[in-house]
C-alpha cells in the first residue's frame, strides 16, 4: 500500500512517501491536495505520482512520529488555502455493534424498537444494492470544517459547554472533487471522530449537536487500501495504564451499507460536488469505550490503530477549565 504523510517544519510544508523506517520527501509538491489535482489533471494514479516525484534522500520517521523532529506531522489530508472549504461528515449505524450501543443509548421502558434500529434494519434490507443501484439512504451528520481537524499528536478538546467526550474508532474516506466537479477518492486514514456521548444520550435530538467537536485523522494517508475486513484495536490509556482497549473489524463484509452506497448518497448532492473541496467521511465505529461505562479523564491518550493502514493515530483528551459565558449576539439594525 502507498502511505504519504504531509509534513511542516516552520512555514515549509511537504509531503514524503513512507518507507519504512524512513520517509522519503516529494519534488515540488506542499500538499496532499495539491498531488491530487496533478493526479486529476495528468490522468494518472495518485500512487504513480507519487513514487515519481519520491526523492532518494530520506527523513527518519520515528522523531517525526514522536514529535521530537523539527518536522511535524499534520492532518493525512486537508485544504491547505481555506480550511472551511474541508467539510467532515460521517455515515452512522453502519455496523451491528455501532447500532447496538446506540440502541442501548436510547431506548426506553416504552419502545421495543428505536429510530436508530430502524433505519439500521432499513441499511440491512437496502444498503448494499447491485453495481450500479441505488439503496437506502444511511444515516448521516455533519461534524464540521477543516478548523475541527487535529493531527496525530495534537489534543481533542472536551469545551467547556460539552458534558463528555470520547473516542470513535473509525476508517475515514478522503476526497477531493476535481476541476470537472466529480469526487475523486484520494485514498483513506484512520480517524477517531469523537463525539459528545453523554449529550447524545439526553436526546437523540441532541446527536447533531454532539458531533460538533474537534477529530482527528492520520497520522497517514494509505492511496490504495484494503477496505474489505480491517482489524481495528482502539485502547485508552491513563496514568501510564491500558484503562480500555477493543478489536473489532470494519471495512464492506463488516458494514450493511456498501461503500458505493454510502458514496453516492454523500456526493447526490449538489453542494458536495464545488469543485476545489475535500470531504473527510467517517464510514462508523462498531464499539465505544462509553458504552462499556468508561468515562474519559483530562489528559487520557486514546490510540486507534487500523491494520494496514500506517503507524497508530493518537491524541489526548484536553478538558477545558474554562466555566462556560453566555455568547452575545451584536445588534447591526
Amino acid at each position: 500500500m502507498t502511505r504519504l504523510i504531509q509534513i511542516r517544519k516552520g512555514n515549509v510544508r511537504r509531503v514524503a512517501l513512507v518507507d519504512e523506517p524512513t520517509v522519503r520527501v516529494l519534488d515540488a509538491c506542499s500538499s496532499i491536495y495539491e498531488l491530487a489535482h496533478i493526479a486529476i489533471t495528468a490522468g494518472m494514479k495518485l500512487s504513480e505520482v507519487a513514487h515519481q516525484r519520491a526523492r532518494r534522500e530520506t527523513l527518519e520517521y520515528d522523531p517525526i512520529y514522536n514529535g521530537q523532529s523539527e518536522w511535524r506531522l499534520l492532518a493525512a489530508i486537508d485544504h491547505p488555502d481555506e480550511p472551511a472549504r474541508c467539510l467532515i461528515s460521517g455515515t452512522g449505524l453502519t455496523h451491528l455493534g455501532g447500532a447496538r450501543n446506540r440502541q442501548s443509548m436510547h431506548i426506553t421502558a416504552a419502545e421495543n424498537l428505536t429510530d436508530s434500529m430502524k433505519i439500521f434494519h432499513w441499511g440491512v434490507e437496502g444498503g448494499r444494492p447491485p453495481a450500479g443501484m441505488i439503496g437506502v439512504p444511511p444515516e448521516w451528520f455533519y461534524k464540521g470544517t477543516g478548523c475541527a481537524l487535529r493531527a496525530h499528536g495534537e489534543p481533542l478538546d472536551v469545551p467547556c459547554y460539552a458534558e463528555d467526550g470520547g473516542e470513535e474508532a473509525e476508517i475515514a474516506g478522503i476526497y477531493v472533487i476535481g476541476p470537472d466537479a466529480h469526487p475523486y477518492r484520494v485514498g483513506m486514514a484512520q480517524g477517531n471522530e469523537f463525539s459528545d456521548h453523554q449529550f447524545e444520550k439526553r436526546n437523540y435530538l441532541h446527536l447533531a449537536g454532539s458531533k460538533l467537536r474537534t477529530c482527528s485523522i492520520g497520522p497517514e494517508l494509505v492511496v490504495d487500501p484494503n477496505f474489505d475486513s480491517v482489524p481495528i484495536t482502539v485502547s485508552i490509556r491513563r496514568n501510564g495504564n491500558v484503562e480500555w482497549n477493543r478489536t473489532f473489524r470494519s471495512g464492506e463484509s463488516e458494514m450493511c451499507h456498501s461503500l458505493q452506497n454510502i458514496e453516492h448518497h454523500h456526493f447526490k448532492y449538489e453542494a458536495h460536488r464545488r469543485r476545489g473541496d475535500v470531504h473527510i467521511h467517517f464510514f462508523g465505529a462498531d464499539c465505544l469505550s462509553f458504552s462499556d461505562g468508561v468515562r474519559l479523564q483530562d489528559g487520557d491518550i486514546m490510540q486507534v490503530a487500523v491494520e494496514g493502514y500506517g503507524r497508530p493515530l493518537q491524541n489526548t483528551l484536553r478538558t477545558s477549565r474554562c466555566a462556560p459565558e453566555l455568547v452575545k449576539v451584536l445588534a447591526l439594525g
